[in-house]
């Protein structure tokens, strides 16, 4: 066994305690990065979003089981990558967790970068005077693409610095931030519309120069762009339809699977599930209770015609920039409640440790993903190495210097037609698709894994949780591949299912966007490819690939 791996044993250290892996959770389904983002561009579905965050609530607690099952089994670093490879063999587990862990992630980066602009950069601009380069950082092209950059350079930065170091840094954004939360939700809760209606106008003449009537050309421009998602209430089908756009900021408490080789006390499912579970009802509970108050205070309706407003000119459904021209940030919309120019800065300041202790989830997760298929002899030995703080740098570039070619082509569009319409933009909507479909691949491997790997299932602690006889990994792996199943039909067919087989859709990512579906194909090709190449290469010199992927590496 010991010359099938790179090394005996991956020299990863267990560095991360259980609480550290539940922060990590807890950021992964960011309330405020991922959370306000995808609530911002979902003003235009017809169900309830406190029942849609109930709802996806209760089918993700599946997907914690899973996860936590398969953790407890093999609590080994590449997550997905081992738990497939092991139980499927052959190339499907290297195939679909290098497109899902490695390649779709440099479609995030940008995201990244503009959650960083808008969290971060935009509103601290703005309260501390720079009005000017506030507004610019909020445009298209050059400043995404600046704000990506920093972005980048940051997560690179605390990567390297090691698992420990991160662990502490996320560790005091948590803190931080949850507490400018607190403030926020006080504000939210003792607010009035009237009392926002006067700070919206005022503190965003100041900040940014915006025209007097602001709330009512906000209300208008939102209205025409078709804003109209209520706070609660929608048909069931409605509001099931809300979910394959919502998933995208709560379909994450897993994010850390990857990184459970490095976590003490990861052969304990009830600590696995518990970390995993507490991120995400803590986040479910903190979006019923942002809702009521942006609904008390700000007002749902304009908040959702605020977003409408911005969204509907960054996609470029219209040319105008809005009436407000930045993107309405709901921690900026709440310090507008108060006049205090001090508490606005504070507050900003403690919101955007949300993005710092968050940032990392950008590649930290994925370098395990690529060290684990190096250190398995299916990438060159190099990409296994460590550096002294056990940071695997050469798994990371791999991350690093295809994600800001990618952000260039993203920020500026490339291959958009003279209206604006397509390019690059486009194909990077397969991101959530190329992930979901990985963890549809799990769930698959996890259904299976007590009667194709009976000797290591019943060995392992979950051996005795069973449900009627079955074992509970393999009922929540059929509840939770269902579930996936049903984003992905919706995502694909969306345009026959929802918009009665013309236009777009609700998601736009269905087989007629052709660039999506070209770019996931690419990506597919390009795993299978470095697999059977390798696997060739590797044969030649006298290491059977197949041989090696029935083997656990040793941490």
């Amino acid at each position: 066994m010991s010359n099938l791996f790179v090394r005996k044993a991956t020299g990863l250290v267990r560095s991360w305690s259980v609480f550290d892996a539940f922060v990590y959770a807890f950021f992964s389904i960011n309330f405020v990065t991922l959370g306000f983002y995808a609530f911002s561009q979902m003003y235009f579905f017809g169900g309830g979003m406190i029942n849609a965050l109930l709802l996806s609530a209760v089918f993700l607690i599946f997907e914690i089981i899973v996860y936590a099952s398969l953790i407890s089994v093999m609590p080994r670093s590449g997550g997905d990558y081992v738990w497939m490879t092991r139980i499927f063999g052959g190339g499907i587990g290297f195939i679909l967790a290098i497109t899902g862990w490695w390649f779709t992630l440099w479609l995030w980066t940008p995201a990244y970068g503009d959650m960083f602009r808008q969290v971060v950069l935009v509103p601290i601009l703005g309260v501390f005077g720079f009005k000017d380069l506030a507004v610019w950082f909020a445009g298209k092209g050059t400043p995404l693409f600046v704000s990506t950059l920093i972005a980048i350079a940051f997560v690179s930065v605390v990567i390297i610095l090691g698992m420990k170091t991160y662990a502490r840094i996320q560790k005091w954004s948590f803190y931080a931030g949850v507490f400018g939360l607190a403030i926020v939700i006080i504000l939210l809760f003792t607010g009035s519309p009237e009392k926002f209606k006067a700070g919206f106008e005022a503190n965003s003449a100041t900040l940014f120069g915006t025209q007097p009537g602001l709330y009512d050309a906000t209300v208008q421009a939102g209205t025409d762009a078709g804003a109209g998602t209520p706070l609660t209430g929608g048909s069931i089908n409605l509001v099931f339809l809300t979910l394959p756009w919502l998933v995208f900021f709560n379909l994450w408490p897993n994010w850390g699977a990857t990184l459970y080789g490095e976590v003490r006390g990861a052969t304990d499912y009830k600590r696995n599930f518990a970390g995993m579970a507490w991120a995400l009802g803590t986040v479910t509970v903190l979006g019923i209770v942002f809702f009521i108050g942006v609904s008390r205070s700000i007002g749902w309706d304009f908040y959702m015609q605020a977003n409408g407003a911005w969204w509907n000119y960054y996609w470029g459904y219209v040319p105008d920039v809005p009436p407000l021209p930045v993107w309405p940030y709901p921690a900026m919309l709440a310090v507008f409640l108060t006049n205090s120019r001090i508490l606005q800065i504070i507050v900003m300041l403690l919101m955007s440790f949300w993005w710092f202790g968050w940032a990392g989830t950008l590649f930290l997760s994925s370098t395990r993903v690529v060290f684990a298929a190096a250190f398995d002899r299916l990438l060159p030995e190099k990409v296994a190495e460590l550096n002294s703080k056990g940071v695997p740098v050469n798994a990371m570039l791999l991350m690093v210097v295809p994600a800001i070619f990618v952000s260039y082509l993203y920020a500026y569009n490339v291959g958009a037609a003279a209206d604006g319409t397509g390019g690059f933009y486009t194909a990077t909507l397969a991101a959530t698709q190329g992930i979901a479909i990985m963890y549809f691949g799990t769930a698959i491997a996890a259904i299976i894994l007590p009667y194709k790997k009976k000797e290591l299932f019943e060995a392992s602690p979950i051996a005795q949780m069973k449900v009627f006889g079955i074992p509970l990994i393999t009922v929540a792996g059929v509840i939770f591949a269902s579930f996936l199943g049903f984003l992905l039909v919706e995502w694909m067919f969306d345009p026959w299912l929802n918009t009665g087989g013309e236009g777009a859709g609700l998601y736009g990512i269905s087989f007629k966007n052709t660039n999506s579906m070209l770019f996931l194909l690419v990506c597919y090709c390009l795993s299978a490819s470095i697999y059977y190449g390798f696997k060739s290469y590797r044969k030649k010199g006298g290491i059977d690939i197949d041989k090696v992927q029935t083997e656990i590496p040793v941490e």
